[in-house]
């Protein structure tokens, strides 16, 4: 397992640490539960990192020496070939692989070069793509959309997590050479299931008053700006707004400055509460706290946060895009809103906040959805898929 620019280790919610690194070290965990023994690869970030941590038996993850420690994800692409021959010395010094699986564009990029030097197959989790982001307002360099490109056209296979982001791969590069495997994230329910809101708030010092949460790293992409601006539109003038997350990307900074700025025009400073990333386990008793979860991203490839919340049993009122189309049955489960616009996200927290009984029921009904994805199924589901790629031709790269 490669993940070049964010090792599954650090704590989600700052820097370039988010959902994936949940992803990638809850997937590597069950893939070990099932018998699958994963290395995952990730890039040295300080001198104090060792060069393996036994994580589990199965799940060992790899530190890589691969440029200076500090070097900003933007600069990362011209390290991927020291990354990729440090990866494959470690390789070879183990023993060998079966398959790489590479998540993010950078670890694919990486994983292009070692499938033709190591000649396994090569699976891909991009999670997010150029072109996915670029129709939510979000264009990437002409570069970075080419070099998906070229992997595409090299992968033996495709992880996507709902036939929502399948058919919008298809749309967007075609039919790819390789398979196209619906893989679901999951959720850890030992962590995250339902419990006492007044309990939850008591222990985080909240009022016990309406609360909205938003948790995820403040960044544009996120859309914490609509969550404020929606606050601020509800009839319901006690309610607060808790965030959990930090700063990410070179906009980062600005954007906490930004945020910051917007809530005090709007008048609802005072009922914001900013809370720095939490271990993700904690993250439970957030979501408990909450009488609605508000996810207004541009784009989501799948959306951990709203399966999170929906395992807790809390209501989502999220974008109608990508994954969280597939995970939030709209007037069901949870809202979906078409566009970003505030007013539309404020409506559906009003009537969440206002009409109890459609609240729970609608609790209810995203605990069951949730119910449905763990861990164990998304790691069974690739299990046979590597092995089949072990007995096949390899796709025949494109490039």
């Amino acid at each position: 397992m490669i993940s070049l620019h964010t090792s599954p280790l650090l704590q989600p919610g700052q820097g370039d640490a988010g959902g994936m690194n949940v992803y990638v070290r809850e997937l590597v965990s069950g893939l070990a539960q099932v018998g699958v023994r994963c290395y995952t690869y990730t890039r040295r970030t300080s001198a104090d990192q060792p060069v393996e941590v036994y994580v589990e038996p199965g799940h060992v993850v790899v530190h890589i020496d691969a440029g200076a420690h500090d070097l900003p994800k933007e600069d990362l692409p011209a390290i991927v070939p020291a990354f990729a021959a440090g990866v494959r010395s470690h390789i070879e010094s183990a023993g060998g692989v079966d398959v790489i699986h590479a998540n993010y564009w950078l670890s694919g990029l990486a994983g292009h070069r070692l499938k033709h030097q190591l000649g396994v197959p090569l699976v891909m989790t991009f999670h997010t793509l150029a072109k996915v982001k670029a129709q939510g307002g979000d264009p990437e360099p002409q570069w970075r959309e080419q070099t998906e490109c070229e992997i595409i056209g090299c992968c033996d296979a495709i992880c996507v997590s709902c036939t929502e982001e399948e058919s919008q791969f298809r749309a967007l590069y075609g039919d790819p050479p390789g398979r196209v495997e619906i893989v679901a994230p999951g959720v850890e329910h030992a962590f995250f299931a339902p419990g006492a809101k007044a309990g939850a708030r008591l222990a985080l010092g909240l009022a016990n008053e309406p609360t909205l949460l938003f948790v995820g790293r403040i960044q544009p992409l996120k859309g914490l700006d609509v969550a404020i601006k929606a606050l601020a539109m509800l009839p319901q003038r006690n309610a607060q707004l808790v965030v959990v997350g930090g700063a990410s990307g070179q906009q980062g900074d600005g954007e906490i400055g930004r945020i910051h700025q917007l809530a005090d025009k709007l008048g609802v400073g005072q009922r914001i509460r900013f809370v720095e990333p939490q271990k993700h386990h904690a993250l439970s008793t957030y979501y408990r706290s909450a009488d609605v979860v508000i996810v207004p991203s541009r784009s989501e490839s799948f959306g951990l946060v709203a399966l999170e919340a929906a395992a807790c049993g809390i209501p989502v009122v999220a974008s109608g895009v990508g994954g969280l189309l597939t995970l939030v049955d709209h007037g069901d489960s949870g809202f979906l809103v078409p566009g970003r616009e505030p007013e539309r996200f404020a409506a559906y927290v009003s009537r969440l906040l206002h009409d109890r009984r459609l609240a729970q029921r609608m609790a209810e009904r995203s605990f069951h959805r949730a119910s449905q994805y763990t861990w164990k199924h998304a790691a069974l589901v690739l299990q046979p898929l590597y092995s089949s790629l072990t007995i096949g031709a390899l796709v025949e790269c494109a490039a």
